[in-house]
């Protein structure tokens, strides 16, 4: 994991999930050139989502049985392949068949999320995840300024041209830059289903999915909904001031990168807590759109810190536990994380056309209090198992413990798991 892989990483991941979020920022001008209605402008967002959430099933698995350099690259070519067609698009089921096209293979950005954990030693794992996963969020909300200036200058398609022509040129360097990822198992595609379908029984990646599902519905009520008061009066802003608020959220992000670094120390579940609470409170000043534009940069700033933070530990979280398939522990973790981001791009779109951004401020901030019950919910389950010595390993569904208390391993502390805190209660690796 040099320097120059990480950058790489980085900005597949940008370029490569800014394809599923490009229309956020110019929701208005798409439904105006196409003549959609309002409440249904979430579609516009979903139809991406939901490609993404077959791709993260069906293909992202691929990764724990091909070449990952080469699955890269062809996934980056197909999803330059959608974009071109949402750009040139006239109706709007081309438009939505472009924009799922292009979801479904996005799902690249999952790939490489696997293969730089899998390229990285465990001590240096947090650090390299949170590297990578900064580049997510620079596509997410970095290209909210970028899609918002080409809109006010060319038009909303020109935002796909470039999408399509930056995805050809990475497909290119990851083939060029990237080691070959060689294969010697021989598991075939219906046993890695078969194995991460086995996830959905484990508590820990049950609990992780289930905070990050609340955790993307809330922050998809934010980005999926705020360009609609910020475009309605009293402000009338443009696409382009629109998605310089981008710039905020990838700020308040990009701080938590440093997440990685305390989930390699064991604090991934104390992080996790916090920042989920931090989710919540935010709403409260996102919600004040109506009278005061610096409210609202204050709340986007902590909201986006706050899922960053989450982000990355749940990764951290899961990836140790299950180092030996990275991809289909990822993929089927993300699986959680498009849903929710569906759900709330639909969902926000629909409550504020009938109870305006107010409406939509409470679903966000209820959808945050969700995430953070299940995390106390399965931080408690979880402490309740570790004092019962007796109990199976399959209690270990849950961290936050610190490394340095008595029985504690460091791969335990590492893999956030409380039973550990037992000298009697056995552990096994990846749980």
């Amino acid at each position: 994991m040099t320097i120059g892989r990480k950058a790489l990483f980085a900005a597949v991941c940008a370029v490569a999930v800014a394809s599923v979020y490009a229309a956020q920022p110019v929701l208005a001008q798409i439904g105006h050139d196409l003549g959609v209605p309002e409440a249904r402008l979430g579609w516009v967002v979903s139809a991406g989502q939901l490609g993404y959430l077959a791709g993260l099933a069906l293909l992202v698995p691929l990764g724990d049985l091909v070449d990952r350099r080469r699955l890269i690259a062809g996934h980056l070519a197909l999803t330059a392949v959608g974009a071109a067609l949402a750009a040139t698009a006239t109706r709007t089921w081309v438009l939505l068949a472009g924009l799922a096209l292009a979801g479904l293979f996005a799902v690249a950005v999952q790939t490489t999320v696997a293969y730089a954990a899998a390229l990285s030693t465990p001590e240096e794992r947090g650090r390299n995840l949170g590297v990578v996963t900064s580049g997510v969020v620079l596509g997410i909300l970095g290209a909210r300024a970028a899609v918002g200036g080409l809109a006010a200058l060319w038009g909303w398609r020109s935002a796909y041209v470039a999408l399509a022509v930056l995805l050809v040129v990475l497909a290119c360097l990851v083939l060029r830059m990237l080691p070959p990822d060689t294969r010697t198992g021989r598991a075939t595609y219906r046993e890695v289903l078969t194995s991460l379908g086995g996830l959905f029984r484990e508590p820990l990646f049950v609990s992780r999915g289930l905070i990050a599902f609340f955790l993307f519905a809330s922050f998809g009520t934010l980005w999926s909904g705020l360009a609609l008061p910020l475009a309605a009066a009293p402000w009338r802003l443009s696409t382009a001031q629109i998605g310089l608020f981008g710039l905020a959220g990838l700020a308040g992000a990009l701080g938590a990168a440093r997440a990685g670094r305390w989930a390699d120390a064991g604090s991934a579940s104390a992080v996790t807590g916090g920042a989920l609470a931090l989710l919540a409170v935010s709403w409260a000043a996102v919600g004040q759109v109506s009278w005061s534009l610096w409210l609202v940069v204050i709340g986007v700033v902590v909201l986006d810190f706050a899922v960053q933070a989450v982000h990355v530990s749940n990764q951290h979280l899961l990836t140790t536990a299950h180092p030996d398939r990275t991809s289909s522990v990822v993929g089927g973790y993300m699986l959680f994380y498009s849903l929710g981001s569906a759900l709330g791009a639909t969902a926000t779109t629909t409550v504020f056309a009938r109870a305006g951004w107010t409406g939509s401020s409470v679903l966000g901030a209820a959808f945050a209090a969700c995430a953070l019950a299940v995390w106390a919910v399965a931080r408690r389950t979880a402490v309740r198992t570790a004092m019962r010595p007796a109990e199976s390993p399959a209690g270990c569904a849950e961290g936050g413990t610190e490394s340095g208390r008595p029985g504690l391993t460091h791969r335990h502390a590492r893999a956030g798991c409380p039973a550990a805190l037992s000298a009697k209660s056995p552990c096994a690796p990846g749980s």
